[in-house]
């Protein structure tokens, strides 16, 4: 088992990262001396998978669970969806020393997380991630929230948890759709803060498609790792942690201009990263053969590169980017490669650049 610490003063924790974790968060709950009484937040398709197993981990340890399951899918990732996991906890009588438990993906997690900065004012949370978008990326740093109609990650807070349970045997379990959404992540990593670490996964994107477990267990401490240097640098995302959204700004609004389910997430990102990559080139003086090393790596992994969009689409797709967090006076801002392991975040991009990246993109 692999520790990566998250290092922020009074708020600092640990990663674990390993296999037949799920079996040890009871365990591990009790050495933070979290509570008795808690509730563990699935999914539909995550709560037959792996729930009894954590349940009983917590109530061999001397914990009181309940299990709050909500329907599979972003739909879940909503206000309405956060209003029941509130009102579950209350009619259960958790109190302030009771403690979550988010169990499944992204959505899980993002929503988990803010159910618990905004019960009770606060209480503690566990994050138990069950995909490798969630392992690598969502599970750590502390963003939480959920989806508004206009737009993705619209209402939230950043509130950390107090471990993150990373076990690599649920990624065996993982439809290969969603399995291959995350790889879409990890290729991030690489582009953004170590190139080592890119063109380890251009040699070996063979043996992360087939979940080799050693593989596995080396690309997710990896981005982990990069991920938790980043947010202890700039928890708030006042400055550094911006380059975490690489492929983002037009990645997010894939996601909410098609509709949520159309794209995965890490499909729509995949796309958003070959238009940054582009677009790059014109700005930043990215050398063509880096962008064409990042669309290729991506296709390589079986992650879509291209968007179709009729010009009501793209329309709709300029809005929805105008809406997203990283837009700074009215201008949409983007974060754009130097190199493949170095990036600048709100950068400023001409409206025609954007639209020759479009077209070049559909």
């Amino acid at each position: 088992m692999h520790k990566v610490r998250v290092s922020l003063a009074s708020r600092s924790y640990e990663i674990s990262i390993g296999a037949g974790l799920l079996a040890k968060v009871g365990p591990g709950c009790a050495r933070l001396r979290l509570g008795r009484r808690c509730a563990v937040i699935s999914d539909s398709n995550v709560a037959p998978l792996f729930a009894k197993e954590v349940l009983t981990s917590l109530r061999d340890s001397g914990h009181e669970p309940i299990l709050i399951t909500v329907p599979a899918g972003e739909k879940s990732k909503s206000v309405a969806a956060l209003g029941r996991c509130l009102n579950e906890l209350a009619s259960h009588r958790l109190e302030r020393k009771s403690f979550l438990v988010a169990l499944g993906g992204g959505v899980v997690g993002d929503l988990a997380g803010f159910v618990a900065a905004t019960y009770l004012r606060g209480i503690p949370f566990v994050q138990a991630p069950t995909t490798l978008l969630a392992q690598v990326d969502s599970s750590v740093g502390g963003k939480t929230g959920v989806n508004l109609p206009a737009g993705k990650n619209l209402a939230g807070a950043f509130y950390q948890p107090r471990h993150v349970f990373c076990d690599l045997d649920t990624l065996t379990r993982l439809p290969r759709r969603d399995y291959v959404s995350g790889i879409a992540e990890v290729v991030k990593y690489g582009v953004i803060y170590d190139a080592a670490f890119f063109r380890s996964l251009e040699s070996s994107i063979s043996a992360l498609l087939r979940r080799d477990p050693a593989m596995l267990g080396r690309v997710v401490r990896r981005c982990c790792e990069i991920k938790a240097d980043v947010v202890s640098k700039d928890e708030n995302e006042s400055g550094l942690r911006a380059i975490l959204n690489f492929g983002h700004t037009l990645g997010h609004a894939i996601e909410n201009g098609f509709g949520y389910g159309k794209y995965l997430h890490g499909e729509a990102i995949s796309i958003g990263q070959v238009a940054a990559a582009r677009l790059s080139c014109e700005v930043m003086g990215l050398p063509e053969r880096d962008a064409t090393r990042i669309e290729s790596l991506l296709r390589a992994a079986g992650l879509p590169v291209q968007v179709k969009l009729s010009a009501s689409q793209r329309k709709k797709l300029f809005e929805a980017m105008l809406l997203d967090k990283k837009v700074s006076q009215g201008e949409v801002r983007f974060v754009l490669a130097k190199k493949i392991g170095e990036v600048t975040w709100g950068c400023r991009v001409q409206q025609e650049q954007i639209d020759a990246v479009m077209d070049s993109i559909s």
